[in-house]
């Protein structure tokens, strides 16, 4: 199906996202990415508490933050200085967070009702019961998150993979109607460094195969289960990419694994390309992923890919086993994981005919078709009666 045209009208369009810039994770890569877009078509407006983004056209705003802890305060803070500064003046709010405005919510993750919820029955989901209406940082996201689904006229919901979608419809049916999917995209790399450039830029060993680990959150992201599988494939070499705070913790269970010197902690870069580039293949061993933008990105950059299948990873029911990745059944298999890495190291066919067809699947989605179709729910939304007073803009 063709993306849709975008809206002869230039829009004036807020965006809000606590944490702004690539850096932060993959539902803040999503909402830069899709502004980037969008920038070159409407006016863009970002409002967060945290920007590491600078792109021509957008202009941003930063939302104060009078104390970062606890969390779930300073989450209704944000709610509620955007709603102040967004109400009127603008013919679209986008919000990627849980707040009780936006015409366009996009989500990302899990909804919170069901992870409170999600595999307790009987005596434990009393407690979970009891726990809510006893506890103000829990109260607080349930009533956020109730507000951000509840319905409007003119209101649009934007699942980013269709498990979110599933989630979602199972804590709010109601929101059926006005559901939609856009998964990520992916910009294509056009000019790239060689890959020994790259390692010693990131002062990687030259001449080992050399596997790429990408998330925040070492343990959720299955960097255990990597280690592990690790001790198995001799040579093997692994760069680690995020949080840098988890460092300490994974060193020490590489020490004992005795893999410590085929581990390379590279901490959060600012750019991820230099990684993308040195590494042979991208091992995602997730055991929570909504969609895993990172598996897409590898595979834009020609990496052969192992990612966990579904219900850990959404991506995973887009992709074919042994056609465009190979899948992990259960992420924390380090002996199938192991397997699976000797697959790819030792068979350069295998290695070619994922390289071919997970290139050919990332050229399939690229973030412009993803904007076009934000596009189209815009265009429909400035056709709705307004909410919140905001008056349209005549541009």
């Amino acid at each position: 199906m063709s993306a849709p045209a975008p809206p002869a009208r230039r829009l004036r369009i807020a965006v809000l996202n606590r944490h702004f810039g690539y850096r932060f994770g993959g539902a803040e890569r999503y909402a830069a990415a899709v502004v980037e877009e969008l920038a070159a078509r409407h006016e863009v407006h970002v409002f967060a508490q945290e920007i590491e983004h600078a792109f021509p056209g957008v202009t941003y705003h930063r939302i104060s933050r009078p104390m970062a802890k606890p969390r779930w305060i300073n989450q209704l803070w944000f709610a509620f200085e955007t709603w102040r500064q967004t109400r009127r003046g603008f013919d679209v709010v986008h919000s990627h967070e849980n707040t009780w405005h936006g015409d366009v919510q996009t989500v990302h993750v899990r909804p919170f009702k069901v992870g409170l919820f999600h595999g307790r029955h009987g005596f434990r989901r009393g407690l979970k019961w009891l726990s809510l209406w006893t506890s103000p940082r829990l109260m607080t996201y349930w009533c956020l998150e109730a507000a951000r689904f509840r319905l409007r006229s003119h209101k649009h919901i934007v699942a980013t993979s269709d498990q979110v979608m599933t989630e979602t419809l199972q804590a709010y049916p109601d929101t059926a109607a006005c559901m939609h999917v856009i998964a990520p995209g992916v910009n294509l790399p056009t000019a790239q460094a060689s890959q020994p450039e790259s390692r010693q830029q990131l002062g990687l060993p030259q001449t080992v195969p050399m596997a790429l680990f990408v998330g925040n959150d070492y343990a959720k992201k299955g960097l255990g289960t990597l280690l592990e599988a690790l001790a198995k494939v001799p040579a093997l070499h692994v760069a680690v990419v995020g949080n840098g705070q988890q460092i300490a913790s994974f060193q020490k269970r590489a020490l004992q694994l005795a893999v410590t010197d085929r581990v390379h902690f590279l901490g959060s870069l600012p750019d991820v390309t230099p990684a993308y580039c040195a590494a042979d293949l991208l091992v995602h061993p997730t055991t929570e992923d909504t969609y895993a933008m990172v598996v897409l990105e590898a595979m834009a950059y020609g990496l052969p890919v192992i990612v966990s299948g579904l219900p850990y990873c959404g991506i995973a029911a887009d992709l074919t086993s042994d056609l465009e990745v190979l899948v992990l059944d259960d992420p924390w298999d380090a002996h199938a994981l192991a397997i699976q890495i000797q697959r790819l190291v030792s068979n350069p066919q295998l290695r070619h005919q994922l390289q071919t067809a997970g290139r050919q699947f990332a050229c399939e989605r690229s973030w412009l078709s993803v904007s076009q179709q934000y596009d189209a729910l815009m265009l429909i939304e400035t056709k709705q009666p307004r909410g919140f007073g905001r008056p349209l803009q005549d541009r």
